[in-house]
């Protein structure tokens, strides 16, 4: 008997399949995409995958943090933010790469996804804790490949290349830091807010492996705080603001998921 998730996971893909090309063939050929068509068709893709999530994360014992739930509801969570600055930012190229990281996340979620992975002591503040970290990991993992794809095109501008595929494809380099901005400013109130949770939430640091995590995520947000500090007092932009960003996100991934993984995948606990 075919289950109603993986009617709403093809139908999700489906959705994004269409949207994808759609936003392909209009970029390529240079002619304006149909605003309305476009955003109904990936927000269908986007509703079908938050049904997906709503039916794997949501038991009731309460939220299922499987690894593979939360690549499924971080990549989804991209894929709507880049929607969203698309709106009022020029860079519906973007949207190409977030559509494939849905898709591809909505898999690994679905097939994946093991049942019972559940934090003992849950409370609704500390899954508002919870969400709010994924929210600000989506966000700054934006950024940061924002950051490395404006490096690609720094460094095409500055050596003068004459095949210019990242300036070429792409809005302008003023658009797309701007865009970087955009990101870090969101993901880094939402960081902000986690941390604040978390410290009001949490009362075993120790006991449930998050010293280190804590750590990280710290050192983290003072990395992301002085950086747009230094941007907006100091003028920081260009290969600055890159190394910052990418090392802020690298500290954010080691204390986060590198410690998730070997727990959930490697000891099993």
């Amino acid at each position: 008997m075919i289950s109603l998730p993986l009617v709403y996971t093809v139908l999700a893909l489906v959705a994004y399949v269409t949207a994808f090309w759609y936003l392909l063939s209009h970029l390529i050929s240079k002619n304006n995409t149909n605003q309305w068509f476009f955003g109904v068709v990936l927000g269908l893709g986007l509703v079908l995958h938050g049904a997906v999530l709503y039916n794997d994360m949501l038991t009731p014992a309460g939220i299922n943090y499987d690894v593979f739930n939360l690549v499924s509801f971080t990549s989804g969570l991209m894929l709507l933010l880049s929607a969203l600055f698309s709106t009022y930012r020029p860079v519906a190229a973007m949207n190409l790469l977030g559509i494939p990281v849905a898709a591809t996340g909505l898999i690994l979620g679905f097939a994946f996804s093991k049942d019972k992975q559940l934090i003992e002591y849950s409370s609704i503040y500390l899954d508002i804790h919870i969400i709010l970290s994924l929210s600000a990991y989506a966000v700054l993992l934006m950024a940061t490949i924002q950051a490395v794809i404006l490096w690609f095109q720094n460094r095409e501008l500055k050596n003068k290349q004459k095949r210019r595929i990242w300036v070429s494809l792409l809005p302008s380099f003023q658009a797309m830091e701007t865009l970087l901005f955009d990101m870090l400013i969101a993901g880094f109130a939402l960081l902000t807010v986690a941390l604040g949770f978390g410290f009001f939430t949490i009362e075993n640091f120790f006991g449930q492996h998050l010293a280190h995590k804590t750590a990280f995520s710290i050192v983290s947000w003072f990395i992301y705080g002085s950086l747009l500090i230094g941007h907006y007092k100091f003028g920081w932009r260009g290969q600055k603001a890159i190394r910052f960003t990418i090392m802020g996100f690298f500290l954010l991934a080691l204390g986060f998921i590198g410690s998730k993984f070997v727990l959930e995948m490697i000891l099993g606990r």
